[in-house]
């Protein structure tokens, strides 16, 4: 960084103040003689340049601002190559951006297995709005703002989008929508969550299904069972229900 310079005057007296340097020694008669002394009082003119620490310098610069240029570039869609058709709304996208991202998208679009025309891509097994938000985090690596829907509508798209996230190879994403259904599991819903995250590989979560049950007491036991979760899987795949009670049961003793 570029030198600062600065002129101050500071007076040296007898008492207290020391300094330090080389000693270059200068005749009395040289120093009598010198305009610099004038009724007993030396003028001595320093010049000192002052360099800025580097890790002061790195305080300086700004963040990263990447991800804010790729989500104007999604934005504006300037030089996408590639539309995804889902469900009748089409999304233009940067094909280049996607095999970035996802190892899935890199294969389908740049892999041996390609079709010859992949400037259209339709998926007809998903909704519009977790497209959308799968997009959103593919550019900008964090969630769109769902602020104007409704608790279950949020939980709704967060486990679509979990499931997008799996079939692309996106961890980060899964990891971030499993934080998100935990912090919304009740006991309503624990039955049901816990046959999705077992569904959909997703360890950390099926694991904290099953210590949220564990510590239910006999009122949130009643209340799970007569859950609609409780009953399907009651009705579709018993020995999982046993199991899963098995596990709780274990648990609960060491909690």
């Amino acid at each position: 960084s570029p030198p600062h310079t600065m002129t101050k005057t500071r007076e040296f007296g007898s008492g207290g103040t020391s300094c330090s340097g080389d000693w270059v020694f200068k005749k009395r008669s040289e120093l009598e003689g010198s305009p610099y002394l004038r009724d007993d009082r030396l003028t001595v003119e320093c010049v000192v340049t002052i360099v800025e620490d580097e890790n002061s310098f790195v305080e300086e610069v700004p963040p990263s601002d990447i991800t804010d240029h790729l989500g104007k570039l999604l934005q504006g869609k300037e030089g996408t190559d590639v539309i995804f058709e889902v469900q009748g709304e089409a999304f233009p996208a940067h094909k280049l951006v996607l095999a970035m991202r996802s190892p899935v998208f890199k294969a389908e679009l740049y892999g041996a297995m390609r079709e010859k025309d992949m400037s259209r891509i339709t998926i007809n097994d998903m909704q519009p709005a977790v497209f959308e938000a799968l997009l959103h985090f593919i550019y900008t690596d964090s969630l769109p703002a769902m602020d104007d829907i409704g608790r279950d509508d949020y939980k709704d798209i967060v486990s679509h989008l979990l499931v997008a996230a799996d079939r692309y190879a996106m961890e980060r994403l899964k990891l971030i929508c499993e934080s998100i259904l935990y912090k919304n599991i009740d006991v309503k819903t624990v039955v049901s969550m816990l046959a999705f995250a077992d569904w959909h590989h997703c360890s950390r979560l099926n694991d904290a299904c099953i210590r949220f049950i564990a510590t239910l007491d006999t009122r949130g036991m009643d209340d799970m069972m007569t859950s609609q979760g409780y009953v399907k899987l009651k009705e579709t795949c018993p020995l999982a229900l046993v199991e899963l009670l098995e596990k709780t049961s274990g648990l609960g003793e060491l909690l």
